[in-house]
């Protein structure tokens, strides 16, 4: 009895000498702990986390949304706009002229004149819309697509080209749009990540940075998935645990979060650590979710065949099976073997290189906009297609095209755009945007718009400023949305 009594008088003396700050610390810490628990299941096998606790649980944007989700169809090398969607008949009237239109600062390399279309174009769809014939089945989509001919950016090369488009900024210093999506509205599964980035061979220029997270939480960062292996066991590295089964592997990964929640817990908040225990859990749940994901065999055959066989057609079906799924935001880029920015071979040949991109896309695009628009899903799915900027209406060389940021063509479907609509022009060689001109900062607020996210309120403190994707610019384009 006197043991206990000492103890109840020690407890009593101490709670006497409790500051406020120490009591605030003992209890952040405290209900930490308890957010932490709940967010990695203990004691439940394979439990999923409370949404009050798990980073990626769905969040509710600032207004309704007209997209849920977002597939980006990313064209790394900068497609010709004047060879693909932008159809500009005077080229072929005016060829091999040089008219000061296009006589642009950074156009002035060479003093080529303009080169017309090598591939022809014709109308399409009840919105009558022109497009190559490199694209003809995309073509058959085009009552579905919202084209935007009057894009242009800062510069015309690559890697800051390719950062502009993916961060809003110039140095890979920013979070990615795939993780500002993801920041601001959680995703839709505890399965998988909120955000995975896939390519059928290269990594696009600037790899890691044009998914990555860079100050936001480590939960938010894309996960990046080669999909030409297409091994379901192997398509994500390192992912597969060969020793341990599904149960002692959730025995182990409640032990070592109870120890990381203790030490959590003394350190008040680390967000390293914090990351890490995220990481450690969606890690667990992903090496049973990913393999059926990525499993093609499970579509039917003529799903398969309705997307075709190349490597670019297998993303865009596991595009689909992703976001149908519950990932909030899936980013598809083209690539070549060995070539970083596929699109980029149009420099020494339009007619051979654009055809064969064309060819080893197009099918699969048009197969995505079909099987969602079948399963209803693209009426709240937003795809996005476009490259970093374009190709100039001159020649350089024979049959090639240097690039163009003064304007340049994207195009989005679904997701609350309007359909079969084009907004915005280049001039009349197709060179430079002058109606209706959109920056990659508006096409960036515009897309959060439909996401239900105000590109002004979505920010985040870090280093003692407030940041958001479009920095300090953009501007929703509202003429998009339907």
């Amino acid at each position: 009895m006197k043991y206990h009594q000492h103890q109840r008088e020690y407890r009593e003396a101490m709670l006497r000498h409790v500051t406020r700050r120490d009591a605030l610390r003992k209890m952040g810490a405290g209900m930490g702990s308890i957010g932490l628990a709940g967010m990695l299941g203990m004691g439940d096998l394979g439990a999923a986390p409370a949404a009050s606790a798990n980073p990626l649980a769905p969040k509710k944007p600032h207004f309704p949304a007209k997209a849920k989700r977002i597939i980006q169809l990313f064209m790394p090398g900068g497609p010709s706009q004047v060879d693909t969607f932008d159809y500009k008949p005077m080229l072929a009237k005016h060829a091999g002229e040089r008219p000061s239109i296009v006589d642009r600062k950074t156009l002035r390399n060479t003093k080529m004149g303009l080169m017309p279309s090598p591939f022809s174009f014709k109308r399409y769809g009840e919105c009558g819309k022109m497009v190559s014939d490199i694209f003809p089945h995309t073509a058959e989509c085009v009552d579905d697509i919202c084209f935007v001919h009057s894009m242009h950016t800062n510069i015309p090369e690559h890697a800051g080209g390719i950062l502009m488009t993916n961060l809003g900024a110039l140095q890979p210093n920013r979070p990615s749009m795939g993780s500002w999506l993801t920041y601001g509205l959680g995703a839709d599964t505890d399965e998988l990540p909120g955000f995975v980035a896939m390519s059928p061979v290269a990594q696009p220029r600037g790899k890691l940075a044009n998914w990555g997270n860079s100050f936001l939480p480590g939960a938010y960062a894309g996960s990046y998935v080669n999909i030409q292996k297409m091994k379901p066991e192997a398509v994500i590295s390192d992912l597969k645990n060969g020793s341990l089964g599904q149960a002692d592997q959730r025995k182990q990964a409640d032990l070592l979060a109870s120890l990381n929640s203790l030490h959590l817990e003394r350190l008040q908040q680390d967000q390293q650590l914090e990351a890490s225990i995220q990481a450690m859990e969606m890690a667990f749940r992903m090496q049973f979710s990913v393999p059926d994901v990525f499993d093609l065999n499970k579509e039917s055959q003529a799903t398969r065949d309705l997307y075709g066989k190349s490597e670019f057609a297998k993303g865009c079906l596991i595009a689909r099976r992703l976001v149908e799924r519950g990932v909030r935001v899936v980013q598809l880029s083209h690539s070549i073997s060995g070539y970083d920015i596929a699109w980029d071979t149009g420099h020494g040949n339009i007619v051979d290189g654009h055809r064969e991109l064309a060819v080893a896309c197009d099918q699969g695009i048009a197969a995505l906009l079909k099987d969602l628009k079948g399963r209803g899903m693209l009426e709240d799915t937003l795809v996005l297609w476009g490259g970093e900027f374009g190709r100039a209406p001159t020649s350089e060389g024979a049959k090639g095209r240097d690039h163009d940021h003064y304007g340049y063509t994207v195009w989005m479907a679904g997701g609350g755009v309007k359909p079969g609509f084009s907004y915005g022009a280049t001039d009349e060689f197709g060179c430079s945007a002058v109606e209706n001109r959109m920056h990659v900062h508006d096409l960036h607020a515009t897309i959060l718009h439909l996401m239900g996210l105000d590109h002004e309120k979505l920010t985040y403190r870090y280093s003692g400023r407030d940041y958001r994707l479009t920095d300090v610019h953009g501007h929703v384009v509202h003429d998009l949305i339907a």
